[in-house]
Formats: C-alpha cells, sequence, structure tokens
C-alpha cells in the first residue's frame, strides 16, 4: 500500500446527491481543498444517463452497485435494490421526481430528537437548490396520463395539484415536478447542477473517480481519513485536515462505518472486526418506500410523448387523523410487470400500471454484514409487511381497491381493455393482500440506517449536527441520517440535507 498520503481540509465520501452539493458549497471558499471520492465513472457526456428518458436502462447495469434483499416471509424476497455507481449517485440514476418533504415530515424529525429540523428553520433550504425543479412540461402530458389525472380527480373527490412543492398538501392528484430540463429531456441532477458548472474551474475541488473507500481512518477518538482503492488496484489513505463527510448513501454509509469497527459491538466481535466504537444503532431503522402494482391492457398503443413514463401521480389522505397523505400512487404509461410475471402473469403488449405505495410505513428492517471483507455485499433485511398491526399490508390492499375505482371511471375507464393482474377475479382481502405482497417492489428510497437523534439518544448514530456520536472529524450527510419516511419522493430531501450540512461546516451561500 502507497505510504504517502494525499491530504485536503475535506474529505467528500461519495459524490451523489449529497456529496455533490456538499462539495460545491465547500469549495465556494477557495481557501479551502476538498476531494471527492466516488465509487463510479463521471457522468459528463454519458447520453444513457443524462436523458432521463433511459433512466430504466441504468438498472442492474455497470452503473449499479445492484444489492439483493434478503428471504422476506411477508413480502418479495426478489427485490433488487439499485444504487447509483456514478457521479450524481441516485440523483444520475433515477426518475427525478422532486418532491419538498412536507412540514409534517420535518415536524417528525424535529420530534425524534432532530433538533433544528423543523419545518420552519428547513423551509430555506429548498429556496438555496441550484437544480431546475419544473412540473412536467406540456409537451410531455400524454393524452392517457391526463385522463388518470382527470379520472382520479372525479373518482375520489381529491383536488388537482399544479405544481407540488407550492404548497403543503394532504390529498391531490396531478402531474409532478421533476429536476429536469424539458427542452431536451436532459437531468438537473445533483452533479449536473452542483458540479458540472465548477468542476474544470476550482482547483481546490479534487474527484477522485472509480474510487473505492473501505475503511475509515481513526487516530484514537478522531477519524482523519479513509483508505480507497483506485480501479487499478492501487491502494491509498487520503487524509482530511478538517472533517470526513461520509454521504455515500443508506446502503454504504453503514457499511463502510461497521468494516471500520464503528457499529453494534457484537456483531463486529463475531466477525473478527476490531470495535473501535460501540455504536449500536448503525444499520438499524432501515426504511423504504414499498409498493405493489395492478396492470391493465390499453385498447392498442398509448402516446409515446412523456418524460420519462411516470409523470403523473396521486395522493390520498384515508384517514383524517393522519399528518399528511398516506397512500401514495404512481401511474406508469407502461405495463410494469417485472414482479408479476414471476407469478405467471403476462406482461400485455400495451398497457399501464398504477403502484399503490405507503407514504409513512411502519416496518422496521436492519443492514448487517455478513463478511469481514469489505467487497462483500452487506445484507438488506427490510422486514417488509412485520409491523405489527398490518398497516402496511392494509395499505396495499386500499390501493388496489382504490385504483380499481379509478381504472372504472371516465376518461381513464375508455383506454382500458382489461385488467390483467391481479386480475378482477381476485376480490377478498386475503387474496388481495397475499397478491400486493408478493409483488411489492421497491422505488429504491432506503433511508435511516445512520438515523439522527438527540445526543443522548443512544441508538442515535448522528447528532443534530449530523456529527457521529462519540467520534470527531466525521459527519454523515445522506439519506442513512432520516429519523423517519418522508412521505414524499426523498431525494429533494436529501439535497436539503446537503445544503444544510454545508452551512453546519461553515460553507455555502
Amino acid at each position: 500500500m502507497s505510504q504517502t498520503p494525499h491530504e485536503y481540509d475535506y474529505v467528500v465520501i461519495g459524490g451523489g446527491t449529497a456529496g455533490s452539493v456538499i462539495a460545491s458549497r465547500l469549495t465556494e471558499n477557495a481557501d479551502v481543498t476538498v476531494a471527492v471520492i466516488e465509487g463510479g465513472p463521471s457522468d459528463v457526456g454519458r447520453e444513457d444517463v443524462l436523458t432521463l428518458r433511459r433512466w430504466m436502462g441504468l438498472l442492474g447495469g455497470e452503473l449499479d452497485y445492484d444489492y439483493p434483499t434478503t428471504v422476506q416471509p411477508r413480502g418479495n424476497s426478489h427485490i433488487r435494490h439499485s444504487r447509483a455507481r456514478v457521479l450524481g449517485g441516485c440523483s444520475s440514476h433515477n426518475t427525478l421526481i422532486a418532491f419538498k418533504p412536507l412540514p409534517s415530515d420535518w415536524d417528525e424529525w424535529e420530534a425524534a430528537g432532530a433538533k433544528g429540523w423543523g419545518a420552519v428553520p428547513m423551509e430555506a433550504y429548498f429556496a438555496r437548490l441550484l437544480n431546475n425543479i419544473v412540473p412536467v412540461d406540456e409537451k410531455d402530458r400524454n393524452a392517457i396520463a391526463r385522463d388518470f389525472v382527470a379520472a382520479a380527480q372525479a373518482a375520489l373527490g381529491v383536488p388537482r395539484v399544479e405544481g407540488f412543492n407550492k404548497k403543503p398538501f394532504d390529498e391531490g392528484t396531478g402531474f409532478f415536478d421533476l429536476a429536469y430540463h424539458p427542452e431536451n429531456n436532459k437531468r438537473s441532477s445533483a452533479s449536473v447542477a452542483y458540479l458540472h458548472p465548477v468542476m474544470d474551474e476550482r482547483p481546490n475541488l479534487t474527484l477522485l473517480l472509480e474510487t473505492w473507500a473501505y475503511r475509515l481512518e481513526l487516530e484514537g477518538a478522531r477519524a482523519t481519513g479513509v483508505h480507497v482503492r483506485a480501479k487499478d488496484g492501487t491502494e491509498s489513505l487520503v487524509r482530511a485536515r478538517r472533517e470526513v463527510l461520509l454521504c455515500a448513501g443508506a446502503v454504504d454509509s453503514p457499511r463502510l462505518l461497521l468494516h471500520s469497527g464503528i457499529g453494534p459491538a457484537r456483531d463486529l466481535e463475531e466477525l473478527g472486526i476490531p470495535v473501535a466504537l460501540d455504536l449500536p444503532g448503525v444499520g438499524e431503522n432501515l426504511l423504504d418506500h414499498p409498493e405493489s402494482v395492478i396492470v391493465w391492457e390499453t385498447d392498442g398503443p398509448i402516446p409515446e410523448n412523456s418524460a420519462m413514463d411516470s409523470d403523473a401521480g396521486l395522493f390520498v389522505r384515508r384517514d383524517p387523523e393522519h399528518a399528511g397523505p398516506d397512500l401514495m400512487f404512481h401511474f406508469y404509461q407502461i405495463p410494469f410487470t417485472d414482479n408479476p410475471e414471476r407469478l405467471g402473469y403476462e406482461r400485455p403488449a400495451h398497457g399501464v400500471s398504477m403502484t399503490p405505495n405507503i407514504p409513512k410505513p411502519r416496518s422496521r428492517g436492519r443492514l448487517y454484514l455478513t463478511s469481514s471483507d469489505p467487497s462483500v455485499k452487506p445484507a438488506l433485511d427490510f422486514r417488509y409487511f412485520t409491523d405489527e398491526d398490518d398497516y402496511d399490508g392494509r395499505t396495499l390492499v386500499d390501493g388496489i381497491r382504490i385504483a380499481r375505482r379509478i381504472a372504472r371511471t371516465e376518461p381513464l375507464a375508455g383506454w382500458l381493455k382489461r385488467e390483467v393482474c391481479p386480475g378482477p377475479e381476485v376480490t377478498d382481502d386475503e387474496e388481495l393482500s397475499a397478491y400486493a405482497r408478493q409483488v411489492a417492489h421497491t422505488v429504491y428510497h432506503p433511508a435511516g440506517t445512520c438515523r439522527m437523534g438527540a445526543t443522548d439518544d443512544q441508538l442515535a448514530v448522528v447528532d443534530p449536527e449530523l456529527r457521529v456520536r462519540g467520534l470527531d472529524g466525521l459527519r454523515i450527510a445522506d439519506a442513512s441520517v432520516f429519523p423517519t419516511m418522508p412521505a414524499v419522493n426523498p431525494m429533494i430531501g436529501v439535497l436539503m440535507v446537503g445544503e444544510k450540512c454545508a452551512e453546519l461546516i461553515g460553507g455555502g451561500a
């Protein structure tokens, strides 16, 4: 191993959604040096990445870490969790659906011990975002998606929403806001918005691409750097004079901590990993937004103009006492049958899907290591549909029933030829629950595995300043710090975490 360290003021591990923000903001100060360690290549010039409509081609490919799920007795054990291996992270990989977390989401965080993260103080960070966040453009609004919105409004009596980020909502249907450039269908990802404009202009910003971080360097109770392996196999130590900022995401941030001896002592000892800090919350509180799917065959092809084939959706609040929506739907202008096909369902030549989604799931999972070898993927046990009262399972059953109501309502009904799966003969709660759970999939929103909490919370991994409890010189900023799951897609929340982290450190506008 090379003994010549590279030294910078700050080392950002992960050039993803939050890491891009932090690196950009910190290097606004020309006297500060920052290195970004990113396991994947650059996205510059990569049309397969930068063109939003090509997002599905990235899943499971060369730019995907592709994490499996452990056996899920009450759910689908075949779910693959895509995590992007490219600059920009999952904002270079996903649909760029852009929802500001709801006020009730932030206030829930503060109630969980994240002091200073309530709705009022967090509002300012949304205004700072550099991404081009706009409603789906009129030219991208195809006719069947428009008719889904009209049918949902007519069937359920929910309001039509134009611009979900304009004001808080409890329910409503409409076209999403996206972080994209409608004129050319190009992404406005974290890397495009925060790094592309400055990466060749700032000598104080260093991008170490295709470089894998596998263990933190600790000196006593202080993190001083990280051990990395380059694409050619060369290993080196990258040192941080001030702080290490861990932004590797809800899977790889806890993974790196555990391989560095930071986590539940008993688990580390069983694998022969020397314990540097007994921190029992690392890997716990694994969250996700599971959703199921109901598919219809259409009477022939549907219009192809679309931003990314899932441009509109619906939020419902079934329980008037619930803070915010408690059921959500994506409307796919494709027959989304990957999981139903495993049960024997066929994919229609032409079709659409509705995917009932659980905004505030109650099941909690766990991430853990199975080997002391850092190259072995961790185990992801989401424990889907294991909440005590079966709230999550019942939410999906309600979702299928509501989806059918919308499908029977004009103007959407006129497009639909037949229900393909689960099929109109599946009607009782038990059958619907079994189907919904077996074909459930993820929308790739893992979170919570290094959760934030009060300084005296023994299961919190970071404090409200994002500092790892019991260590100096190390902060975490990504979806792993979420104490609870926002009701909406989390990407904008992660960008806002990045902006707040930069401010906490002393960078940013």
